[in-house]
């Protein structure tokens, strides 16, 4: 099967290098990448910057305080190396930290990285740090990507100690699952280290640098998803053990013992996830040492995505709970305060309790419940009497108690509940760019089955990335109707408020003003009713909170809404 490697995507045409675009995947048991990532920040401080032995150009002087395109302020430098340098810089239009490269122009992969960059941008997978630009301009060539102040390099993650199981088992699934992806749009990393790989204060695990980082330092691969695989491999292990699957030191991890050979993670460290070892060797290439185990090993993203699949799921921790100490009794608690202690060893004499209400406030005491049983039995006998003789009345007495008061109005019980059907539902998103939010699949929010939804776009967070309160569905009950209550089954806990447009107003209105909130609630059934009586024919079901999926993104899901009076 061909493959293609777009870390730099072939940009011959634009300025006549030689493209960096991988060849086809010649996919093999041992088939690794020409550059397989056990460098460190030492080796590429000597320059080993790639494998196409390119001029280095000279990096553009530049210092803090310096501003590109009159917007970006250049803060930090990070990085100096191979020409290029990046920073932390700050959007001064959007008061927001970003992250910037920048090389000259004439820098011998400066169309590389731009190609590359914009590929990525493409891709738009919140699970990668996502590129906002990539500019040419004034004899420099930058790319601004996010920052993320929250986030936690799995570098610094690892320097305490291993992940614990059920973090490595996240970090294996969210980030082969994301690099999977990628590759289906024909992008590759082939830096895929524990410096590109974060986890965020939500617990979401990002992947920085995909196809910019390997331009950057001029690296391609003939079996870009074999490299990509074998770097996830390397990651799973090093989470496990804290060490590097090599014989070298890297990334502040301690490398295996030399003229050894690769060793299985519960071989190296006590009390590893046997699964989770079997998985890390499967994907590192390890010259058949997976062979007694009986599995075959993965070469592509996908494959293990597959094997994680296939695996029993592993659920978090129970949460700890610390029992409060036992209760102490103090000294002046059990009345002995100011009293001489007694010795140690002594036997103390037990004071001997009083007879039971011997005293004067005993006796009243005994007299008032007796005064009060009195009382009850002659109340219970007075209402057992009245009873007989209500009982005792004959029918004609009945039938003229029914005739006078039969000019007296009975109470009319309140009507049952009925289902009101929905005529039709529209998507409603009118603070998104487009207007549009999955318009397709609306009819799915009231087909009467709960297996089908509709779903919105995935978003950074629950708040919709922050940039914007929320999105919705309109419900058209055809005409004006009286409405007791709206059920709506999401998937996955969400934040919902009931709007409702007052009386008919003849088409739908347009403006999210027109509709007045009514209740709101959270979960993934949720009944909301009105506060008061409402009559209304469009009502909106408004979404302000996203859950988590699976797959590491924050989107909404609507199952079924229903109707009743």
């Amino acid at each position: 099967m061909a493959e293609r490697s777009t870390a730099a995507v072939d940009v011959a045409d634009n300025s006549g290098d030689e493209p960096l675009t991988a060849q086809a995947d010649q996919s093999t048991a041992d088939g690794v990448a020409k550059n397989r990532e056990r460098d460190t920040d030492i080796d590429e401080a000597q320059g080993s910057g790639g494998a196409d032995g390119l001029e280095k150009a000279s990096p553009p002087e530049l210092h803090s305080g310096h501003k590109l395109a009159r917007r970006y302020r250049l803060e930090e430098c990070v990085t100096r190396l191979d020409g290029f340098s990046s920073w932390r810089a700050v959007d001064e239009k959007l008061r927001r930290a970003v992250g910037v490269h920048i090389l000259p122009a004439d820098h011998a992969r400066a169309r590389s990285v731009l190609a590359a960059a914009r590929s990525s941008a493409l891709l738009g997978d919140p699970r990668f740090v996502q590129v906002l630009d990539a500019v040419d301009e004034n004899d420099l060539v930058y790319v601004v990507h996010e920052w993320l102040p929250d986030a936690t390099e799995l570098t610094a993650l690892l320097a305490s100690g291993p992940l614990e199981v059920y973090d490595a088992y996240q970090m294996v699934t969210q980030v082969a699952a994301a690099m999977s992806a990628a590759h289906r749009e024909g992008l590759a990393h082939l830096r895929l280290n524990p410096n590109a790989v974060l986890r965020t204060s939500s617990g979401q695990w990002r992947i920085r640098g995909l196809a910019v980082n390997a331009a950057l330092r001029g690296i391609s691969s003939d079996t870009p998803q074999r490299t990509d695989t074998e770097a996830i491999g390397a990651l799973l292990y090093a989470s496990l053990t804290q060490r590097w699957p090599y014989e070298d030191d890297a990334y502040g991890l301690s490398g295996l013992p030399k003229d050894v050979g690769l060793i299985a993670p519960d071989q190296v460290r006590a009390g590893v996830h046997r699964g989770l070892s079997e998985l890390a060797m499967r994907a590192l290439a390890n010259d058949g040492a997976t062979a007694s185990r009986h599995e075959s090993a993965c070469t592509t993203p996908e494959e293990l995505v597959k094997a994680i699949g296939e695996m029993p799921r592993i659920r978090p921790p129970e949460p700890s709970f610390t029992a409060p100490p036992d209760y102490q009794r103090t000294t002046y608690q059990q009345g002995t305060y100011g009293r001489q202690a007694p010795r140690p060893g002594a036997a103390q004499p037990v004071p001997t309790p009083p007879p039971p209400l011997q005293s004067r406030t005993g006796k009243v005491l005994k007299w008032a419940v007796s005064a009060l049983l009195i009382a009850a039995l002659g109340l219970g006998s007075w209402q057992l009497a009245d009873a007989l003789m209500e009982q005792g009345k004959t029918p004609e007495d009945n039938n003229q108690t029914q005739t006078t008061d039969g000019d007296d109005k009975s109470p009319v019980k309140p009507a049952a509940a009925k289902p009101i059907a929905i005529s039709a539902a529209r998507d409603f998103d009118p603070f998104g760019a487009d207007g549009s939010e999955k318009p397709t699949d609306i009819g799915k929010v009231f087909d009467n089955n709960a297996a089908t939804y509709w779903q919105t776009d995935y978003y950074l967070s629950a708040d919709f990335g922050r940039l914007k309160s929320g999105v919705g569905v309109i419900v058209d009950l055809g005409r004006a109707q009286r409405v007791g209550k709206v059920t709506v089954t999401f998937q996955g806990h969400t934040s919902v408020e009931l709007r409702a447009a007052s009386g008919d107003p003849g088409a739908a209105p347009t403006t999210f003003d027109a509709y007045t909130k009514v209740a709101e609630a959270g979960g993934t059934t949720v009944t909301l009713k009105p506060g008061k009586e409402l009559t209304s024919r469009y009502l909106l079901v408004w979404l302000t909170k996203l859950p988590l999926t699976d797959q590491g993104q924050y989107r909404g899901r609507v199952a079924e809404i229903k109707v009743t009076s």
